[in-house]
């Protein structure tokens, strides 16, 4: 299902035997556009800590009762590696966050071949939001959301947010079709005309998005849709390994140290 990162913000995280914390915000991959992280805030319970917890974990996203489940307990996410709140995710953090619950690399290699630099292809949602929108003739807004597909934890799609150039309008632009991002400029440079942005289908968040304005979305852009045969945000090797994410935690929790009960 797709769902606003906006709108997962403040989900409470539901562990094993009970309460993680909340979601604070998502750490995304800037080459395939897909979620590698969901950064939650502990609470009281550890000290205000906040954590890393990976796609791996999560196994569901409950609207009504406004959480998500993981599959892991409290004493895992106490004893997994910490993360400095003031400093950015570093190589050498990820090798030792992976090894301890015992997940494979989604960046492929070693603590030997990465060190100690750090991951500078991991991007915060709440910092990429307000990015303007370069399109290839003129800028015609910002990035006010990003959509998120829950079964494979890619971004499918920007929400932008056109009020200074179409007032009140909302349109989406998939990650597929982002030519470039400068992030020193914090702009987003769309390969899309601005006649055929502000032509766009209207997005408005009245409604449920699904299949039929998504394909009228990409009618529109004649560009192929990403479900099919298309690989998830470009990257088919981490869709097929979250299909079965609950089969493969629990293989992965009887043969990880940092998984042991």
């Amino acid at each position: 299902m797709l769902y606003k990162a906006q709108t997962l913000t403040g989900y409470a995280l539901q562990g094993i035997d009970g309460e993680i914390g909340t979601v604070k915000e998502f750490y995304f991959d800037d080459q395939h556009w897909t979620i590698r992280y969901l950064i939650a805030e502990t609470g009281t319970w550890l000290a205000d800590r906040q954590v890393l917890i990976s796609p791996y974990a999560l196994t569901g996203v409950k609207t009504e009762e406004r959480h998500i489940t993981v599959n892991l307990t409290r004493k895992q996410i106490e004893d997994s590696p910490a993360i400095s709140n003031d400093k950015p995710v570093s190589r050498q953090f990820e090798d030792h966050y992976y090894k301890y619950f015992g997940w494979p690399i989604y960046y492929g290699g070693s603590l030997d071949h990465h060190k100690k630099t750090w991951n500078p292809g991991l991007r915060s949602t709440k910092n990429v939001s307000k990015y303007y929108i370069q399109a290839s003739d003129g800028e015609i807004g910002h990035v006010e959301d990003f959509i998120i597909d829950d079964k494979a934890w890619a971004i499918r799609y920007l929400v932008i947010n056109t009020r200074n150039w179409l007032p009140g309008k909302k349109v989406l632009v998939s990650p597929q079709w982002i030519e470039r991002v400068s992030w020193q400029e914090e702009k987003v440079f769309v390969g899309l005309s601005l006649e055929l942005i502000k032509k766009s289908p209207e997005y408005s968040e009245e409604f449920l998005l699904n299949r039929d304005y998504e394909a009228q979305l990409h009618k529109h852009y004649n560009r192929p849709g990403y479900w099919g045969d298309m690989p998830a945000a470009g990257h088919a090797e981490f869709e097929e390994s979250m299909t079965n994410k609950t089969g493969l935690a629990k293989e992965f929790c009887q043969e990880s140290p940092g998984l042991k009960k």
